[in-house]
């Protein structure tokens, strides 16, 4: 028979789901896991800044391992400060798991001190939520948190624990089960036959590959399945990675700032075989003239995004993995050399753009350079805005799980603590943050977790004092009214990181920024390599807001229409 409190049974509950490290922030409501956690010989605790650090520190290390990771708020504040980093991780399917304490049983709804109905707050913003009302069910609810993250589609998950369930004693004969993903169901024979007959029937097919694919790891099988087939690819930004980006068949990112080769291709497609996708507007730009000649083949695990937004003509429920490996042996190999030809055209007379890039200190100089020195197997977070389009747009991407950026929700300040996490789980890996002073700025204390950690992150800044994309787009659509995306003040970033204790280089001042770099990633630890861009050199192509992606603006297309 075990006997033992609450918080000492969750933390072994923890411990049997094999987790190693907990980001989070101690209070009063969650002291006693504190206490319990503090003599756990397995789980080492991370000190955060800020609630919502602790949170895209779980994003990281849980994006970059495949398995869910938990991360610990008090009540009140601390656990309102969770609701941006949980309501990422809904919108980019990221199993974690945030455990927060509540004032005792008998207090809530009293209005007491840091007292917040965070159970009800975070129903939207969570995959499913748990207020604990009894020490007991602590055995049955930890186990169910984890088989739900990591369950079908996975996503994040709240366990609300009043601290006097914390304190509570509980005696048990055996411990639970660890909680383990459900098995997928197999995917109908007839429906795998159908879509093959589909895709071998067509003379104009295209690949569209999502996060989806990276979820179920199902990378391999998307390749084998685009090779056999011959057929040309292009990625959503969270299915980055899924193939190489210097794959012959890929032509990179779809959608707002894609190469035009990518959304001219799929003008053209008769067949669009639709993995791991959610038809989100970035990737279609207006989906009513989005591959408005193909029909749809859309294969996902969550039923509810089959025929949301585009309706399909087959449609796979269930894993992408095995549905693409079910494909494999029933499609034909015969690639289309025609078609092949024509899209290869389209590469040539349509590339991705990219300006000054032989400059290491212009934007995508920079990125080569960072993506040179780190090598093929680094991980890549970045912030949001224009620094994350053209990392998007530029970074030789090889590996899955080696992309981290927000791309559902659009958070900026995402950068600094998802790359912490991704090199304490994977601290054999270095890691980049490419990010932007706007972005950087709104997670900027977690330098002191950084460094406190020894996190190997190279911090590469892209400083254009503004908020880049919300000028362009001022400066694009609304004729040039920039109001409140520049800032007055110029921030001293070598110095703030220098007074977290960071190592830092200025590019600006440099005479060989090339060497400049090269010395700061052969240094172990983190690093802020920063560099001021351009404020007025924009993005492109751009989609413009609620237009078709065949109406993207190139730059001198723009130019020229405007002079």
């Amino acid at each position: 028979m075990f006997r033992m409190t609450g918080a000492e049974v969750l933390i072994r509950l923890l411990e049997r789901q094999g987790i190693q490290t907990i980001p989070g922030i101690p209070g009063g409501a969650n002291l006693p896991l504190y206490d319990a956690l503090s003599r756990s010989p397995v789980i080492r605790h991370v000190l955060a800044r800020h609630e919502q650090g602790a949170g895209f520190m779980a994003q990281g290390m849980a994006r970059v391992t495949g398995k869910p990771q938990v991360f610990f708020a008090t009540s009140g504040p601390g656990a309102t400060n969770t609701l941006t980093a949980l309501a990422d991780a809904k919108l980019d399917s990221v199993p974690v798991i945030c455990i927060t304490g509540q004032v005792p049983r008998s207090m809530i709804g009293t209005d007491a001190f840091q007292e917040v109905d965070i159970y009800g707050m975070s129903i939207p913003a969570t995959k499913h939520n748990f207020l604990v009302r009894s020490v007991e069910e602590l055995l049955t609810v930890i186990p169910e948190a984890f088989r739900i993250a990591a369950s079908g589609r996975p996503g994040p998950v709240l366990v609300d624990v009043p601290k006097d369930v914390q304190c509570a004693e509980v005696a048990f004969a055996s411990w639970p089960e660890p909680g383990l993903p459900a098995t997928p169901r197999d995917m109908p024979a007839g429906d795998l036959i159908r879509a093959a007959e589909m895709i071998n029937s067509s003379k104009r097919p295209m690949l569209y590959l999502g996060g989806g694919v990276i979820q179920a790891g199902a990378a391999g099988a998307a390749r084998a399945f685009a090779e056999k087939g011959g057929i040309p690819t292009v990625m959503t930004l969270m299915g980055l990675g899924a193939i190489p980006s210097d794959h012959p068949l890929s032509l990179g990112m779809l959608g707002m700032h894609a190469a035009p080769c990518a959304n001219l291709a799929l003008e053209e497609c008769d067949l669009l075989i639709a993995a791991g996708v959610r038809f989100d507007d970035r990737a279609t730009g207006k989906v009513e003239q989005f591959c408005p000649g193909a029909k749809v083949v859309h294969m996902d695990i969550d039923p509810a995004e089959l025929g949301k937004i585009r309706p399909a003509q087959q449609a796979l429920v269930g894993d992408v993995g095995q549905a693409l490996q079910g494909l494999l042996p029933l499609v034909e190999d015969r690639p289309n050399q025609e078609w092949l030809d024509r899209v290869q055209a389209l590469k040539q007379e349509q590339p991705m753009r990219l300006g000054d890039a032989k400059e290491v200190r212009s934007a995508y100089g920079l990125i080569f350079e960072a993506a040179r020195l780190a090598g093929p197997e680094a991980v890549v977070a970045t912030d949001v805005g224009q620094h994350q389009m053209r990392t998007a747009q530029a970074y030789p991407f090889r590996t899955p799980r080696r992309w981290l950026t927000s791309g559902g929700l659009g958070t900026m300040g995402f950068g600094l603590p998802a790359a912490i996490g991704a090199s304490m789980a994977r601290p054999d890996l270095p890691v980049i943050c490419f990010s932007g002073d706007g972005s950087l700025l709104m997670n900027i204390q977690e330098m002191a977790t950084a460094v406190e950690q020894h996190a190997n992150v190279k911090i590469v800044l892209m400083n254009n004092n503004a908020l880049g994309l919300v000028r362009q787009q001022q400066e694009l659509f609304y004729e040039g009214n920039l109001f409140a995306s520049s800032y007055g003040c110029c921030v001293d970033f070598v110095r703030i990181a220098e007074g977290f204790g960071m190592r830092a280089v200025n590019l600006d001042t440099s005479a060989d920024p090339a060497a400049e770099m090269a010395r700061a990633f052969d240094h172990p630890g983190p690093c802020l390599i920063h560099a001021t861009v351009d404020a007025a050199q924009n993005v492109y192509p751009i989609v413009p807001p609620g237009a078709a992606n065949k109406e993207m603006l190139k730059g001198e297309e723009y130019a020229d229409a405007c002079a």
